[in-house]
């Protein structure tokens, strides 16, 4: 279909992804992975924050362990991509203390956001980046399930968080190219 000013074509939305990412009515289905990778994620960071190896005394220890681990997989053929390694090698691993509390607070932020459906779109996106992060540094686990998942909560992000506080969030926040201008 072409627009009114013969600028643009505008594709017509398929009935199945008009369903999962614009109809509430896909929303009991975003409300079990919601929960299922903000638990996944609320724990692994309630893990780390109450670690004194993640945040306490001893915070960047264990991120450093970690970061070590993958380097020791970036020789050549290995699992972790030689630009990958630097990154860790100059950037991650002199400001490991730093790091480990972004990890540590990011999980659990991610977790909360998913649970309670409030920013919904944008917790999925920051888990996945984190997901991302961990697959480039070699780690496999639950990366790539937790990855999909949350790409899949990025794209349903208007109706991911209806049985949450993205109901009502979302429509005091507003969205970028929808403002109501204040009067």
């Amino acid at each position: 279909m072409i627009n009114n000013n013969n600028t643009s074509i505008i594709v017509p939305e398929n009935p199945v992804s008009r369903f999962l990412f614009s109809d509430t009515r896909s929303a009991v289905i975003w409300l079990v992975i919601r929960l299922y990778v903000g638990y996944a994620w609320l724990t692994a960071g309630w893990g780390k924050v109450s670690s004194d190896a993640w945040t306490g005394e001893h915070a960047g220890t264990a991120l450093q362990g970690f970061i070590n681990g993958a380097l020791t997989k970036a020789q050549e053929g290995g699992d972790v991509s030689g630009w990958y390694a630097l990154f860790l090698e100059n950037t991650v691993l002199p400001n490991a203390k730093l790091f480990s509390f972004f990890v540590a607070y990011g999980e659990l932020l991610v977790g909360l956001g998913l649970i309670f459906g409030l920013l919904t779109g944008i917790a999925a996106f920051f888990g996945a980046l984190m997901n991302v992060s961990f697959l480039f540094a070699g780690t496999l686990s639950s990366n790539p399930m937790l990855f999909i998942l949350a790409t899949w909560l990025v794209l349903a992000w208007k109706v991911a968080g209806w049985y949450g506080l993205d109901r009502w969030a979302l429509p005091k926040l507003g969205t970028p190219w929808n403002r109501k201008k204040n009067v």
